[in-house]
């Protein structure tokens, strides 16, 4: 008698629990390394500033303020549709109240972080200008709303949060914007 013909056929590979088991393992790191990128993406880009310890000081009070203006504001901030890579672009700021006055603003500043490196954020100050209804730039006699424009270019491509700080009396109001950079 042949005993190799009576003998069971080897499982595949694939059947083995513990190759199962190492599969699983990968599976789920894989899954979990997936879910935090999505999440480093989609929230909160958790930029410091440099001046942190100031500022967290008085936080309640200035949450509580910024609130209490927030609903009196209307703050608003023109972003282009498409910036590219080594090309000038500009941003338009305007802020109101809910009559739609202009309100007074003491400076208005534009701050530029990229997320995955800080060596190349940069800040720049917006220029105070009126505007006509139809949008374009007013003289000074002519009035209108009051905007502020800053123009920027950007040193290199890729996800950018945009942060417009507004200086009004004492209070710091900040809107944020995430934009991307596009190559030519």
């Amino acid at each position: 008698m042949n005993s190799s013909a009576n003998s069971p056929t080897p499982r595949p590979v694939w059947h083995h629990p513990w190759v199962i088991g190492w599969i699983a393992i990968i599976a789920v790191i894989l899954s979990v390394n997936a879910t935090m990128i999505y999440f480093a993406i989609d929230s909160n880009p958790g930029l410091v500033m440099e001046d942190y310890y100031d500022r967290g000081q008085d936080y309640e009070k200035t949450v509580l303020t910024r609130q209490a203006l927030g609903r009196a504001l209307s703050l608003q901030v023109d972003v282009p549709p498409e910036i590219k890579l080594g090309e000038p672009v500009t941003f338009r700021f305007t802020g109101t109240d809910k009559a739609g006055q202009p309100i007074p603003i003491d400076a208005v500043t534009l701050h530029a972080y990229r997320p995955s490196d800080c060596v190349h954020d940069f800040s720049v100050l917006m220029t105070r200008v009126s505007a006509t209804p139809e949008g374009r730039v007013a003289d000074a006699t002519e009035g209108g709303a009051v905007q502020y424009v800053s123009q920027v270019m950007f040193p290199l491509k890729g996800v950018w949060d945009i942060v417009i700080a507004v200086e009004q009396g004492g209070n710091e109001h900040n809107v944020p914007r995430r934009i991307a950079v596009a190559e030519h």
